[in-house]
């Protein structure tokens, strides 16, 4: 039965002298769908139900702009903006008109790009999705001017916008003009920001040429669907040009987002509850509580009766909780935005956005990994440059949409290497450093385990600094202190003793405003009770500076630094 259900490729061999008058089998057009990716027949029912992709291989079929719409939409809230443009030829490009004439009758589709307004699971939004069955979604005046309007109108309305990019670049038919368009909707999407309302990219295959050079990289949030074909200029030109071999991967979507440039891939399935929860930690004015609940800790042996060597040696432990383990029971919705936008996302450090007891916040984490083999590949907890850069962007961002920030410091410290030098270690710590300082909204930072140097303090520039009780803070190791001041790193332990870097010395000189109690040192049995004990400090420390202006809060850190 197959064989008729493609009859454009389907080559029947004919028997000389014999008739074929037997019925054929009727088979409706368009049952069967040939994936692109893995060649496999599939039936198009189940194409459907997969949201597209195929069942086969994983494939992602292309999907036609109302049928995107459609798949995010709550039912029967979808209302069009701008359908119809007056056509225009910038450069009267011969045949250009009759072009566009014969896009539009194939596709039903008046331009590259619709735009219109819908309601996500109860979340009003702006949304445009290009559609790559017109010119290959190139980008011309009436893509760049429904884009604009588009956008205008979300700030007017204020409303987030959610832009699904796919585009094989500028349309040359425009010339100019067509280029024009980057600058236009690059700018647009500044109003957008002075309106507070957040820009989520979407990066669908391919994204390429102008597009990728102007709005579709300009997203509050960037996400992009799996290998998708993301990049300013074709892998064939630049192979060309080069005269190399290009690497794996190149230009997919899982290879920005190792270089630090799309905060997460992520799967059809997934995409409506993720854009969901993105637009809802967006949104401003949270309800605080009246008084949080703050549960005691069970008080036993303290740390300050322990030799400050012991408690080094506890902080450096294994199988002490790292980062994620109280990320994860604190912000059970947390979700991780990578990369600094520049060079790489650096695994040592943690990031991304959730809703505290309801209450949008930014939380940023150093992290050493659980085992071996994790360790190795973040660093062991020591961030390069874009780790911190990569801090300072979610700062930024934070900041743009007044969400407070929390760190969790757990380094030896900032990684010592020819690449850190390279890409300028000092220079992205110094910017931390200033960035933290002049924050406009609530910074808290806790010391989880060891904080080591400049690679700490670049977290522990906030309103408050806590550590917890077997945690420490220092100007560097006790091995490296001992090894400057008396040339033999075997007396790390008496320098230990000397540095006054445990919880209780951290207090005493003002550099902590909290300890955090371990009813015993921290572990896997205990990290619950311990964050439970966390959760209600935290929630308090935010009621106390939600009132807080901008000036009030710079003006109290700087007090807080300027003292020492």
């Amino acid at each position: 039965m197959l064989k008729y259900s493609f009859r454009k490729t389907y080559l029947r061999a004919e028997v000389t002298g014999l008739a074929d008058s037997s019925p054929k089998p009727e088979v409706p057009d368009g049952m069967w769908i040939k994936c692109g990716k893995c060649g496999a027949i599939v039936y198009s029912g189940d194409v459907r139900q997969n949201l597209y992709v195929c069942p086969k291989c994983g494939g992602y079929f292309r999907i036609h702009a109302y049928r995107r719409i459609h798949m995010l939409a709550d039912r029967g809230s979808f209302r069009e903006w701008n359908r119809v443009m007056p056509v225009i030829n910038p450069i009267a490009f011969p045949g250009y008109e009759e072009k566009l004439s014969e896009a539009k009758e194939r596709t039903g589709l008046d331009e590259a790009i619709v735009t219109g307004q819908i309601s996500l699971q109860g979340n009003a939004c702006a949304i445009a999705v290009c559609d790559a069955r017109f010119m290959m979604s190139s980008m011309g005046h009436n893509f760049g001017e429904k884009l604009t309007l588009a956008i205008e109108k979300a700030a007017e309305d204020k409303m987030p916008l959610v832009v699904f990019a796919c585009s094989g670049g500028a349309r040359m038919q425009e010339g100019l003009v067509s280029l024009t368009q980057m600058t236009k909707t690059s700018a647009a999407l500044r109003k957008l920001r002075e309106a507070g309302q957040v820009f989520i990219s979407v990066l669908t295959d391919p994204t390429m040429g102008g597009v990728t050079a102007s709005f579709a990289m300009l997203g509050d949030v960037i996400l992009a669907e799996p290998r998708a074909l993301i990049g300013f200029a074709g892998p064939r030109v630049i192979a060309q040009t080069i005269g190399e071999r290009l690497p794996k991967e190149f230009q997919r979507a899982e290879f920005l987002s190792e270089h630090g440039f799309v905060d997460a891939v992520v799967e059809r399935k997934d995409l409506k509850e993720i854009l969901s929860f993105l637009i809802r930690t967006h949104k401003s004015n949270p309800v605080y509580p009246e008084k949080p609940y703050i549960p005691e800790l069970p008080k036993k042996a303290r740390s300050a009766d322990r030799p400050a060597w012991d408690t080094v040696l506890l902080s450096r432990k294994s199988d002490r909780p790292g980062a994620m383990d109280y990320i994860n029971r604190l912000f059970p919705d947390f979700m991780e935005l990578r990369g600094d936008r520049h060079y790489a996302d650096d695994e040592a450090i943690v990031g991304g956005i959730a809703l505290f007891h309801g209450i949008p916040v930014t939380v940023i984490g150093e992290r050493k990994g659980g085992n071996l083999k994790e360790r190795k590949r973040r660093n062991f907890g020591m961030p390069m440059p874009e780790g911190y850069r990569k801090a300072v962007r979610l700062l930024r961002q934070a900041e743009a949409f007044k969400r407070p920030v929390i760190c969790f410091v757990d380094t030896p410290g900032a990684y010592c290497g020819v690449e850190a030098e390279e890409r300028g270690q000092g220079a992205a710590i110094a910017e931390c450093l200033r960035a933290f300082s002049g924050a406009e909204v609530p910074a808290l930072s806790i010391l989880i385990g060891e904080g080591g140097s400049g690679g700490a303090l670049a977290l522990a520039t906030a309103d408050e600094v806590w550590v917890m009780e077997n945690a420490i803070y220092s100007i560097l190791s006790p091995e490296g202190f001992a090894s400057i001041l008396y040339k033999d790193a075997g007396r790390c332990k008496e320098a230990a003793g000397l540095m006054r870097i445990t919880a209780s010395d951290l207090l005493s000189l003002g550099v902590a405003e909290r300890i955090i109690p371990e009813p015993d040192p921290a572990d896997a049995k205990n990290v619950g009770e311990i964050a439970e004990y966390m959760d209600g400090r935290i929630l308090d420390f935010l009621c106390r500076k939600k009132e807080c202006s901008p000036a009030e809060l710079i003006e109290g850190r700087y007090q807080r630094f300027r003292r020492f």
